[in-house]
């Protein structure tokens, strides 16, 4: 999917809704809070300072259950160089045909694979194992319940079914957020991402929600987590792309 460096992979994300850049605590559209960045001149700095990937979610697509920011993708991938990991409201084979059309490297989705499992599981094939992640949100980690919709629905589902599911098919990349921990900066979950690892050995595990600063990205690249989702730490001004070099390996394709 990405570099061939054991290094966590560090991934700022970027939330718009309604053309603005924003973030929410624990999932809640009422906490949302927007931020006067650009998308483009964002994924730009991030590029600047050695980012490869970046995690676009289209908050408006996730909600309606159809893209609606493909413009943005096509923004970031005509100007800059960076990957682009996009993912909201994808549901269907022309929705990802269409993300790869306006410049997407690899998608993420969540409640396609909920509502429609076998759909999702073919794409793991047709399309194949490098390019599609599965998202698979959780309410706490205590109950283990997927949420989707834009984290705005429960389903009856338990996380390690969800994962299962999949990854007897082959699935090999999978982000995992503890929304009470998201947009919170308490810190990751990480006994969390442990027991993620310890159960699906050969699943690559993307950490999203509660990162604080660099010493929790640390802390889970020695855990052997894969990559991280990083947001408001960056745009509160906690976290520092300078911070980030030394996880950024220069010259690596």
């Amino acid at each position: 999917m990405h570099s061939l460096e054991t290094m966590i992979q560090v991934i700022p994300s970027i939330a718009i809704r309604k053309g603005r850049v924003v973030k929410m605590r624990k999932g809640d559209p009422t906490s949302e809070k927007a931020y006067d960045e650009n998308p483009l001149d964002l994924a730009k700095r991030f590029e600047d300072h050695g980012i490869d990937v970046v995690h676009l979610v289209d908050l408006d697509g996730a909600e309606r259950g159809s893209p609606r920011n493909f413009h943005v993708i096509e923004a970031i991938a005509n100007h800059t160089d960076l990957k682009i990991d996009f993912t909201g409201g994808i549901s269907n084979d022309g929705d990802i045909s269409s993300a790869y059309e306006y410049g997407a490297d690899y998608i993420t989705a969540s409640s396609i694979a909920i509502t429609n499992p076998e759909l999702f599981a073919s794409w793991i094939v047709s399309f194949g194992r490098e390019k599609i992640t599965l998202s698979a949100d959780v309410t706490d980690i205590t109950s283990k319940q997927v949420a989707f919709r834009g984290w705005q629905k429960k389903s009856d589902l338990k996380l390690y079914d969800h994962i299962g599911f999949f990854y007897e098919k082959g699935l090999k990349y999978a982000k995992c957020t503890d929304i009470s921990r998201d947009g919170v900066m308490e810190g990751p979950a990480f006994s969390f991402y442990q027991e993620i690892r310890e159960t699906f050995p050969d699943l690559q595990v993307l950490a999203s929600g509660g990162v604080r600063g660099v010493d929790d990205i640390q802390r889970l690249n020695e855990m052997g987590i894969f990559a991280v989702i990083f947001g408001k730490s960056y745009y509160e001004g906690f976290l520092k792309l300078k911070d980030l070099e030394r996880f950024l390996v220069k010259g690596v394709a």
